[in-house]
């Protein structure tokens, strides 16, 4: 993956619809062996936020109702930098509640699952999922590169992904990473705008590159050899 603007020393977090991985980079390479992934993306919150609305009486079963559920997500959801806090205040008052019109015109009201929809990024056991949370992935991603590059890694994390855009996202991943990080971490979370985009605009990027033209397929080699020529092309 092709962080924004050619980044040179990078790890690149990206969290998108259908899965979360984090991609360290250095000098253009990537790492393999830190390269870490969970089946855990923006498709699982949207599923997840309809089950908890579902509870409130409201069912959103067709796929047109589920674009519902999606749009509710994206305009109303919000990362809680203290979860437990939230939870009190909701649990108390219907301060954090918002009212979301349906195309039919019914209005929804929407509460606590606002931020417990995507606290699942941050606790994966929420969906059921035994799975380490993005900033135990960063962490851990983190301690499987070389010990002289940590210092570089901490400072430039790049953000992708349409997860990543919860209002409150990269500061509450900064607020974990530095309880976890080692004392005096300088930790620097970069967020740059339509991040949604950037991994088409990284794709982009790699094309111009000279390195990269040799790779093209015509419709004639892909005709002849099928799929199997990306592998002989590209790899």
């Amino acid at each position: 993956l092709v962080g924004s603007e050619m980044c040179i020393r990078d790890r690149y977090g990206e969290s998108g619809d259908g899965l979360t991985q984090i991609v360290p980079m250095y000098l253009g390479y990537t790492i393999p062996r830190a390269i870490l992934r969970t089946d855990i993306g923006g498709r699982d919150l949207t599923h997840f936020l309809a089950r908890m609305m579902a509870n409130r009486g409201c069912y959103f079963t067709t796929m047109a109702e589920k674009e519902n559920v999606r749009d509710v997500k994206e305009k109303l959801c919000y990362v809680a930098q203290d979860f437990e806090k939230d939870i009190n205040i909701a649990l108390s008052c219907s301060y954090l509640d918002r009212s979301y019109t349906l195309p039919d015109g019914n209005v929804i009201k929407v509460g606590p699952e606002r931020f417990i929809c995507p606290e699942a990024l941050f606790r994966p056991s929420l969906l059921g999922h035994e799975t380490a949370g993005i900033h135990e992935m960063l962490m851990k991603s983190i301690a499987n590169c070389d010990i002289d590059l940590r210092k570089e890694f901490y400072g430039n994390i790049l953000l992708s992904g349409g997860n990543t855009m919860f209002p409150g996202f990269a500061d509450r991943l900064h607020n974990m990473l530095v309880k976890l990080a080692p004392p005096t971490t300088r930790i620097k979370i970069i967020s740059i705008p339509h991040m949604e985009h950037l991994a088409w605009r990284g794709g982009a990027i790699l094309t111009t590159w000279d390195a990269f033209q040799e790779m093209w397929i015509s419709k004639e080699e892909y005709d002849e050899s099928g799929p199997t020529v990306v592998h002989r092309k590209c790899f």
